[in-house]
C-alpha cells in the first residue's frame, strides 16, 4: 500500500478546522450534531453522559471536562489533532 503524502507542518486541509476557543469548539459539536440529526437529549444518551453536559459544551463552558470533551467528539465522528500551527504569510 502506497504511503499518503506528507503533508508540510501546520498545512490545513479542507476538512480541518482550527479551534482556539471553547465556544468555538462548541460551535463545532453543535454543527456535527445538528448534521447527524440528532438531539442533545440523543448525544448524552448515546455518550452515556447528562444533557446538561451537552448543552455546556456547545454554549462554550470552558470548565467541561477534557475526556468527556474527547468522547463526545469521538462519538460524533470527530478528533482532535495536534500539530504545530499554520504559519502566516506576510
Amino acid at each position: 500500500m502506497p504511503k499518503p503524502p506528507s503533508l508540510p507542518s501546520g498545512h490545513l486541509t479542507a476538512s480541518e478546522t482550527p479551534v482556539k476557543t471553547v465556544a468555538e469548539l462548541g460551535e463545532l459539536v453543535r454543527a456535527q450534531r445538528t448534521r447527524q440529526a440528532l438531539r442533545q437529549i440523543d448525544v448524552a444518551g448515546l455518550g452515556n453522559t447528562g444533557n446538561r453536559f451537552v448543552v455546556e459544551l456547545e454554549n462554550g463552558k470552558p470548565t467541561v471536562q477534557l475526556q468527556k470533551v474527547l468522547d463526545l467528539l469521538d462519538l460524533l465522528g470527530l478528533e482532535v489533532v495536534i500539530r504545530p500551527k499554520a504559519q502566516q504569510v506576510l
